[in-house]
Order: C-alpha cells, then structure tokens, then sequence
C-alpha cells in the first residue's frame, strides 16, 4: 500500500479508502450478510487501507466498528457524516451533534477522525457554514471529531459550486470531490483550490455504473454523440473505451478508471466500493498501478475533458429510512 497525507490535517492515509456506502453497501446492497461485509473490511485492513469512509445514512457504521474493533484505534482513520442536503434538507445544529453521537455509538469509538456534512449543495452551503459548523466545532473541542469534512451533491452540483466556496473558507479540513474520466472539470475548478489551501481530498464516483457497466458507458455514448459532445464514432463501438485497453495500458476500463483518477495532482485518496473480496483485490491493484501512458490520458482529455455531469449517478435514497438502497 501507498500512504499519503490528507491535506492539513496531518493523517497518513492510504491512497485506497474503502467506501462503506455507494451501491455495494459492503455487499449489505446485494444480498451478503453482515459477517461477509466484516470480513471484507478486515481483508482491506491487511491489504494496507487504514481510511474508511462511512455515513449515518449507509446503516453501515455499526458494522464498520464491529470489524474494527481489534484494529488498534491509531491504525486506521475513520470518516463518517452527518446527514445533511438530501437525506435531511433541514438540518439543525442539535441534529448534527445528535448524529455524531449516534455515530460514535455506531461505531464504538470516543472519536471520529473526520466528521463530514453529507451531500451540502450549493443552496444549502451558507447554512452548512454559519449554522451547522460551529455546533460541530465545539463537538471537535471536545474532542469527539478530529477533522471536519464537506461532501458534495455531485449530481446536482456538477460545476463543485459548493467545493470551491468551502475551500476557501478555512472550516473544512477535507472535501468529497466527483471526478472521473468523463467529469473531468475539478482538475481545473477545484483542485488547485484545494492544493492551495490544504484541503485533503477525498475521490468519489471514480467508477460508478457509466465504468462498471459497458451497456451503461455504450448507452451513454450514443447520447451524447446524438447531442454532438463526442465523435459520432464511439457512439458505433461496443467498447467505446477500448483504445486504453493494450499491453502497455490498462488492463479493463475499470483498471483505467481507477489509475485515471488515482495519479491526478490534488487527489489525495481514492474512494472504492465493494462487497466481494476478488474486486477489492482488483480495486486496490488498479490503484496502486502507474499513471495510464501519456498519449491515453491526453487522448481522454480531447475527448472528454469539456464534458460536465457525466456518469454522476447517485445511489437511491429510501425516503422512509433516509439509508441507502440500489434502485
């Protein structure tokens, strides 16, 4: 494994985070049981990960602090979040402090390395700021948090309106960014923000289903050829992506997708979902792996580089429960 550190707030952090939310859920989304997903956090621990990342509305806190919990504590680098934006619009300040209470219990632990407000859009940002952040930055002198954190409402914030606002503001210690290899605007709108205010970053939505699924990138293509924002020829192609697929490139898509995002300056961990044990070892060797050649990556910046809120496809939300589900 490969360790960096995240931005000011001083952690050693792997570059591969395993997320416990997204689509998988752990596996907890497609039918494994919670012994499958302890057993897949503990397989990531002696492969080298130490940051997860989790959220109080992917219900899987609990079992991230149950697989923990022979981990010696300095180990590793828990992040979780508070609700906020779309899983609650309303946030108060006593919720915030409720939920990081909630989730210290959840994941049986007296601190939390980086508590983050989950999903703030544009709209919501002042309110995040000037409402919910002082509440949570007496929790942090108490030492609950260690590090406060923003996510994005990627789908509906494509531009990083919110990110390059909390960047500058001196808050937020971490930031949750979109970006992949055909959302490529961060590279330009947010990471020499957060470079030059040592915002450590955490790397979302590298792959998601426009990568994991070829039907999904195909489809995909011929929209967007239709409305002429790519070649007419990838549209033609059952594989629009298979010139980075060669023996001195990537391996898969997927495998492009991860050293895509991974060698990008300003990205500072690479976020990855899974429930089975053959892709975490597939996820984290991608990761590891050399920059994609030089003529791939510039191939994909002509291509793809003006392209904005592609492949932004975000998990469903129950609106009974408010945790994750996989419509």
């Amino acid at each position: 494994m490969e360790y960096t550190t995240l931005g000011r707030t001083g952690l050693k952090v792997s570059v591969a985070g395993l997320g416990c939310g997204g689509f998988s859920r752990l596996g907890l989304g497609t039918g494994k049981s919670e012994a499958d997903a302890i057993g897949i956090i503990r397989e990531a621990v002696d492969l080298g990960v130490n940051l997860f990342d989790t959220a109080a509305a992917y219900g899987t806190e609990a079992v991230l602090g149950n697989a923990l919990s022979s981990v010696p504590r300095d180990r590793v680098v828990i992040c979780t979040k508070a609700p906020f934006g779309i899983s609650n619009p309303n946030s108060t300040p006593e919720n915030a402090v409720a939920s990081l209470d909630r989730s210290l219990k959840e994941l049986g632990t007296d601190y939390i390395d980086v508590y983050q407000l989950h999903g703030v859009a544009p709209g919501g940002y002042a309110h995040a700021l000037e409402a919910i952040a002082p509440a949570l930055l007496r929790e942090q002198e108490k030492g609950k948090c260690r590090h406060l954190g923003i996510t994005e409402t990627a789908p509906g914030d494509p531009g990083h309106e919110m990110t390059r606002r909390a960047s500058r503001d001196g808050v937020w210690d971490t930031a949750m960014v979109a970006f992949h290899m055909m959302h490529q605007n961060a590279r330009d709108a947010v990471f020499p923000l957060t470079r030059e205010h040592r915002v450590g970053t955490l790397l979302m939505f590298a792959v998601r289903n426009i990568f994991s699924r070829p039907e999904r990138l195909a489809a995909t293509m011929r929209e967007l050829a239709a409305e002429g924002l790519v070649p007419p020829e990838l549209a033609d192609r059952p594989d629009p992506l298979d010139f980075l697929v060669h023996a001195a490139g990537a391996s898969s898509v997927i495998d492009a997708a991860y050293r895509f995002v991974r060698h990008e300056p300003g990205v500072d961990v690479v976020l990855f979902g899974t429930g089975d044990s053959a892709h975490l070892h597939s996820n984290i060797a991608s990761i590891l792996k050399p920059p994609l050649p030089e003529a791939d990556r510039d191939r994909l910046a002509e291509l793809f580089g003006h392209l904005v809120g592609v492949g932004l496809d975000a998990p469903h939300l129950s609106p009974r429960t408010g945790r994750v589900t996989n419509r």
